[in-house]
């Protein structure tokens, strides 16, 4: 998981999943992460700097992994790898939809390029929450069913 800046909800939901399914959990950060002890949990302190995090994750990604993140040049990488990728709010990125997600991000890098103000995103709603507790029971599930 792209831990830098995950809210702390996704990662309570994340913690409570790895436990109940038994599933390995890594935190990707450029600081020390406070996580509970667990087995199944870990974190991995990458050095600060532009995208470290994200280069450490993507060589690091193996067919199949589920990565959770919001960075949609990173969730490119994770699903030209075999990767899943799954941002905070719920949206599962797939081939299907990452070229158009890719797309709207430089555009609006663009527009921020020319001094337009596109704002941030809104704050994390209870949907989003839902939404990516959904996401997430239902990448597990199907991950049970191949084993």
């Amino acid at each position: 998981m792209d831990a830098d800046a995950c809210p702390t909800v996704i990662k309570d939901i994340l913690f409570r999943a790895a436990e109940r399914v038994g599933i390995p959990l890594t935190l990707v950060a450029n600081k020390a992460l406070r996580v509970p002890r667990s087995s199944h949990i870990k974190t991995v302190q990458v050095p600060g700097g532009f995208d470290v995090a994200d280069k450490w994750i993507a060589a690091q990604v193996q067919t199949g992994d589920l990565v959770i993140t919001a960075d949609i040049p990173l969730a490119a990488e994770v699903i030209e790898r075999g990767g899943n990728a799954l941002n905070p709010r719920g949206e599962l990125y797939t081939p299907d939809n990452i070229r158009e997600r890719l797309s709207v991000r430089d555009f609006m890098d663009q527009l921020r390029g020319t001094g337009v103000n596109t704002g941030g995103p809104p704050a994390l709603s209870l949907g989003d929450r839902q939404a990516f507790a959904n996401q997430l029971d239902r990448w597990l599930s199907r991950q049970r069913q191949q084993e």
